[in-house]
């Protein structure tokens, strides 16, 4: 067998096979139109990410982005737990597989790491995107000061890693051009087309064909140096002359230059890997903009968000779908909506509900005033559903034996027999028996009444030509298997036993401790 290039630790492999729960609207905390497509779930999100894969969202992100605690080994507010290592790397390769198959096929995925666990995350990326699928890593800017307690190096900055779900034919957006890029175009020479800039004509490796001799205004005679050769042919350099396009400098003296003009410059310029402060925000202005949704309990790790902005604006365009599985404080959410892009969010801890709920209904009512707000124009409008997870389905009675969650009623267990069975929830308003389909000639009809052969031969009667029929029912008469070809009958909770890990004490929750980082210096403190 060949071998591969991977990362190995303990536990790896070992994972459970997850249990893909149901999500129910929650509607006190839903805001807004409720048609938007934009998700908010409080939960596991682990969990949650197997149920959206369930619910046929494979495929339809166009940009991921998470901010995955960094496995530091301390302390941050909202997270209570440690984990070690291959532990860590353990739960984060079961999210990363799960966000893979949600990624469109045109889309990519950005992750903010630090130093800590950085490189090694690279590697398992590597081995579930594809080496081939990285991108590139950018380097954000998150602080302006160095920490003088530090006592060795100050880290100024975080990764944030990108792959693509295929990077064939995988583009990029362009970043919109600045004043400041335009500033750098001029027209020392009154050129009637405009400002321009200038660039080097020389290229290399050699191409001997374009080797010779160019006299410049001036007289001087130049010829471009060793292992370089002119980038155009000696016939279109004249072509190019003729047309005051070359610029030998103010004196007619300089090696020869080729103009670009402002005027034909394309819409946007390339994003550079080195994203500055100044540019995409630091965490203090994050806190700022987080302390502005609930300033008791200011989130200790947000992102600015001009940095998701910049991230949004690169990988995703108005109305495509975006994911952030670690919610957070809401920012993705919050930027998102913002730029006209659809969203889910997935967030475990009660900032669910005291951070990301608020800061989306102020976005909504247009009383968000900062971040990108006056930037992009934006005024309010749109909505959320917000939904939560349901309880595992089956449970252990006083006697040891599985049996169906009391919490789940009729409804439910309907949408969660569908959702495990690979069939689209979708209740007939005529047909009892047509609770949800596969196809438009196989449905699923979900029972906890008793089922009698009168009742087979009854729904029998009523499937039409080609039409199958699933039905998965708590007890069933004797001698129904095979009486009716079209009709397949299972018995829960048996068809379920040994599928997947159903236990209501375990929990896939990616709570890592933080300590929070000493508060840079003021500049003027270090001067």
């Amino acid at each position: 067998m060949k071998q591969r290039l991977e990362l190995t630790w303990i536990g790896k492999g070992e994972e459970d096979v997850l249990e893909p729960r149901i999500l129910i609207e929650n509607p006190k905390y839903s805001y807004g139109d409720p048609d938007t497509g934009n998700l908010l779930i409080h939960g596991d999100n682990l969990l949650a990410l197997k149920s959206l894969v369930a619910s046929g969202y494979a495929g339809k992100a166009k940009c991921i982005y998470i901010d995955p605690p960094y496995n530091t080994g301390s302390a941050f507010e909202h997270y209570d737990d440690n984990v070690e290592h291959s532990i860590w790397l353990s739960l984060m390769k079961q999210r990363l597989e799960l966000l893979r198959e949600l990624l469109a096929l045109d889309g990519s995925i950005w992750i903010s790491i630090d130093a800590y666990e950085c490189h090694y995350l690279k590697v398992l990326c590597d081995e579930i995107f594809g080496r081939n699928n990285f991108v590139d890593e950018v380097i954000w800017q998150r602080s302006y000061a160095p920490i003088n307690l530090k006592k060795t190096v100050s880290r100024s900055h975080d990764a944030i890693l990108i792959y693509a779900r295929n990077i064939e034919g995988f583009t990029l957006n362009k970043l919109p051009r600045t004043e400041e890029a335009n500033s750098r175009y001029k027209n020392p020479d009154n050129d009637p087309r405009g400002p321009w800039t200038s660039g080097p004509i020389q290229v290399g490796p050699r191409v001997e064909s374009n080797v010779y001799p160019i006299v410049t205004p001036s007289g001087r005679v130049v010829v471009p140096p060793e292992e370089f050769s002119w980038r155009y042919s000696e016939s279109r350099l004249q072509e190019l002359i003729n047309d005051n396009r070359i610029y030998f400098g103010e004196n007619g003296d300089n090696v020869p230059r080729i103009k670009r003009f402002l005027s034909e410059v394309k819409e946007g310029v390339v994003a550079l890997s080195l994203w500055l402060r100044t540019e995409v925000g630091d965490t203090q202005e994050a806190k700022k903009e987080v302390k502005g949704i609930n300033s008791k309990d200011v989130f200790s790790t947000p992102k600015p968000e001009r940095l998701i902005e910049r991230v949004l604006t690169l990988a995703s365009n108005e109305g495509d779908l975006v994911l952030d599985s670690f919610l957070g404080s809401g920012t993705t959410a919050a930027v998102a909506h913002k730029m006209g892009r659809r969203y889910i969010g997935i967030e475990l801890g009660d900032h669910a509900y005291t951070h990301c709920v608020p800061r989306l209904k102020k976005v909504i009512d247009g009383t968000d005033k900062g971040g990108i707000t006056a930037s992009t124009g934006w005024a309010g409008g749109g909505g959320f559903r917000f939904y939560e997870l349901a309880p595992t389905l089956l449970n252990e009675d006083e006697h040891g034996v599985m049996v169906i969650s009391p919490e789940y009623n009729a409804e439910m267990l309907a949408a969660a027999m569908a959702l495990h069975e690979g069939f689209h929830y979708a209740p007939d308003a005529e047909l009892f028996w047509k609770q949800g389909h596969s196809t438009e000639s196989d449905f699923i009809y979900t029972t906890t009444q008793h089922l009698t052969i009168e009742t087979l031969e009854y729904i029998d009667s009523l499937l039409g030509e080609g039409e199958t029929l699933l039905i998965c029912c708590t007890s069933h008469a004797v001698g129904v298997s095979g009486r009716f070809p079209r009709i397949t009958v299972k018995q829960i909770p048996r068809m379920l036993l040994g599928r997947c890990a159903f236990d209501p004490a375990k929990s896939y929750d990616l709570n890592i401790i933080t300590l929070p980082e000493v508060e840079p210096q003021d500049e003027e403190d270090d001067e």
